[in-house]
């Protein structure tokens, strides 16, 4: 009995000692799954990180491809933009450069028939005064003539005289065309369409002095005030000087006609005649602004002001092209704008947009 409780306790502390090992076999199992696994989330977050990392560089790079590709396409499309605007440059050009040879050879072809109509007819007025004179002394030194004769004689002054009228009529409309041709002629006449570095203020105000002080040798009873306001901050800007100024002086010689012609029927002696040019810039652009307070036009008027031929001016004052020409110069020329704002009676305002590049 006493052995076979020795053995069972042997036996049992046997059984013990192999769950003791087991369970530490157990630990140690556990541990190194545990390093294992610890192992693999520190691969893992290094797999992640490298990815990570990679990614961020490739975004990076693509970024800075499309950065890079970005500007290429801007400055493809300027360089488009460019190209497009001097290719129609270009052509406005060639087609100004046809038009005006056109209309300059229309023009010569009718001032030489026109020279002779208007000469021909001062010549007849001339020689139709001497006529009138010669009967009207031969009248005065003859004989008494008797009532047949002296119905005969004033029938044929007043035939004479008649004819004179028409001939007035025709050196009048003679001058009306002869001012048409000259003003066909301004306008095929070529520049040298050379852009160069120009003050808009300096211009403008030269241009405003020289209307003015023209009109005033023309006519010394036209009397009108003029005032400034330019922007100091306008730099230099590219342009064909010579054509742009010809734009003001057409503008300014309307505006002060139309203070002149509305001083003349206006007794309002607080409307003093006044002509304003005002420079500002705006964005990327440059605005003149040509004022008046004179006659002022209708909405029918404002249609047609830029059309070529047609003036508001009595006959013989106006050729119908300066609008015209200074629409041309602006839009085409030099790429702006010219506009017009205008109510009947109040005044007018001309607004030149230009680029500034």
């Amino acid at each position: 009995e006493a052995e076979r409780k020795k053995s069972a306790n042997a036996f049992h502390r046997y059984i013990l000692e192999q769950k003791d090992e087991l369970q530490e076999e157990r630990i140690e199992v556990e541990k190194v799954r545990s390093q294992r696994r610890m192992i693999g989330f520190s691969i893992a977050g290094l797999l992640l990180s490298l990815i990570g990392l990679l990614l961020y560089r490739n975004n990076r790079q693509k970024q800075k491809s499309n950065e890079l590709l970005s500007g290429q396409k801007i400055e493809l499309e300027n360089t488009l933009t460019d190209l497009k605007a001097t290719q129609t440059q270009l052509i406005q050009s060639e087609k100004m450069a046809s038009l005006g040879e056109l209309t300059a050879g229309i023009a010569h072809e009718i001032q030489n028939p026109l020279n002779f109509v208007n000469n021909f007819s001062d010549v007849s007025g001339e020689m139709i005064d001497e006529a009138l004179e010669e009967l009207t002394s031969q009248t005065l030194t003859s004989a008494p003539l008797s009532d047949q004769g002296r119905g005969n004689l004033n029938e044929a002054t007043d035939i004479l005289n008649d004819l004179k009228g028409n001939l007035e009529k025709i050196s009048h409309h003679g001058g009306r065309a002869s001012s048409i041709v000259k003003g066909m002629l301004d306008h095929s006449r070529a520049s040298s369409g050379e852009k160069t570095p120009t003050d808009i203020n300096a211009l403008c105000d030269e241009y405003l002095r020289l209307s003015y002080h023209g009109l005033r040798a023309k006519d010394k009873s036209f009397n009108a005030s003029f005032e400034t306001d330019f922007d100091e901050s306008i730099p230099l800007i590219n342009v064909v000087s010579q054509d742009l100024g010809r734009v003001f002086l057409n503008i300014l010689n309307n505006a002060f006609f139309a203070v002149s012609e509305k001083a003349k029927w206006n007794d309002a002696k607080d409307d003093i005649p006044l002509v304003t040019i005002t420079t500002k810039r705006i964005n990327d652009n440059i605005e003149i602004r040509i004022t008046d307070n004179g006659t002022g036009m209708s909405q029918e008027t404002i249609d047609k002001v830029f059309q070529p031929f047609y003036t508001t001016k009595p006959t013989g004052q106006g050729t119908g092209l300066g609008m015209s020409i200074s629409y041309d110069i602006v839009n085409n020329g030099h790429g702006g704008e010219l506009k017009v704002e205008s109510t009947e009676g109040k005044g007018s305002t001309f607004i030149i947009m230009l680029p500034l590049t």
